[in-house]
C-alpha cells in the first residue's frame, strides 16, 4: 500500500531556530543532499560520529548506497561527503504519526501503544533526483544486527523510521535515534546503527545495521534507557540541500 507523502522539509518549518519539537529533530545543523540534481529538498543523513560540518566528530560521511546499486537488497553504508555522488541522493517523506500508520495497517498496534504520537518517515533513494521506488529499510522484521538495505517503498513498516521522542534531540544533542517500523522490542527497540569502531574509509565497507537501543535502564521497573546514555553510533543528524 502506498502512503500519501509530504516532503520532510515541510515538517522542518514547524521548528524554530535552535530546535523546538520533534518534527525538527532531524533538521539541526547547516543546510547542506548529495548532487545538485537532487536539489534543495533532498536530505543528507549523518551519524553523530561522522557529522556534517559544524559538529565535532569524524569527517562528514552521510548515508550512501554501496556502489550506487539501484536494486532491492543493496547494502547501505556511510561514505565521505561528495556533491557528485548520486549514491548520497535521498528524499525524505513525512508519513504521519505512528498512530496514523497503525490505522493503515503499516505499523502494529503495539508500536502505536508505545510511540503513537511520534513522527514517522521514509527515506527514498533518488539518484540525480529521480525516484527509484526503493527506500532505506530492512528485508525482514527487524532483528539484532540485521543489515540495512534498499527495499521497496511504501510496502510495509520495514522502510518506515520513527523519530524516538523518548530519546529526543534535546537529550542527546546532536542527534536522535531512529526506530525501524517493524520493531518488536519495546524496551530496547531496534534502531538505525553504524557499527561501533567502524569508519567510512574501512575496506570492505561497513554496512549499517539495526541494533537494540543502548543505554542504562531507569530504576523502578521502567525499562526505557536513561536519557543521554544512548551510544553515539545510534544517533542521527540530517541536513538538506546540495552537499558542499
Amino acid at each position: 500500500m502506498s502512503i500519501k507523502s509530504k516532503v520532510l522539509a515541510a515538517a522542518a518549518t514547524l521548528t524554530l531556530v535552535g530546535g523546538v519539537g520533534v518534527a525538527g529533530a532531524l533538521t539541526a545543523g547547516p543546510a547542506a543532499a548529495g548532487t545538485p540534481s537532487c536539489g534543495p529538498s533532498c536530505i543528507n543523513l549523518f551519524n553523530k560520529d561522522f557529522p556534517p560540518a559544524g559538529f565535532t566528530g569524524g569527517a562528514a560521511s552521510p548515508v550512501d548506497v554501496f556502489r550506487q546499486g539501484e536494486r532491492t537488497g543493496q547494502p547501505i553504508i556511510l561514505f565521505r561527503s561528495s556533491n557528485s555522488d548520486p549514491a548520497m541522493d535521498w528524499s525524505a517523506s513525512f508519513q504521519g504519526t505512528v498512530n496514523q500508520l497503525v490505522t493503515l495497517g503499516l505499523l502494529s498496534p503495539l508500536t502505536g501503544l508505545h510511540y503513537g504520537d511520534d513522527f514517522a518517515f521514509e527515506n527514498a533513494y533518488t539518484p540525480f533526483g529521480v525516484f527509484s521506488g526503493l527506500c532505506l529499510g530492512v528485508a525482514a522484521t527487524a532483528f539484532q544486527n540485521e543489515g540495512v538495505t534498499l527495499q521497496p517503498c511504501g510496502a510495509s513498516g520495514r522502510t518506515i523510521w520513527i523519530v524516538d521522542d523518548n530519546e529526543s534531540f534535546f537529550h542527546n544533542f546532536p542527534g536522535v535515534p531512529l526506530i525501524n517500523g517493524s520493531n518488536t522490542n519495546f524496551s530496547h527497540p531496534f534502531v538505525l546503527t553504524y557499527p561501533a569502531n567502524a569508519n567510512p574509509t574501512d575496506i570492505p565497507r561497513v554496512q549499517l545495521r539495526v541494533t537494540m537501543l543502548t543505554g542504562s535502564t531507569q530504576p523502578g521497573g521502567h525499562h526505557f534507557p536513561v536519557i543521554s546514555t544512548v551510544n553515539s553510533s545510534q544517533l542521527w543528524i540530517a541536513t538538506f540541500g546540495v552537499l558542499p
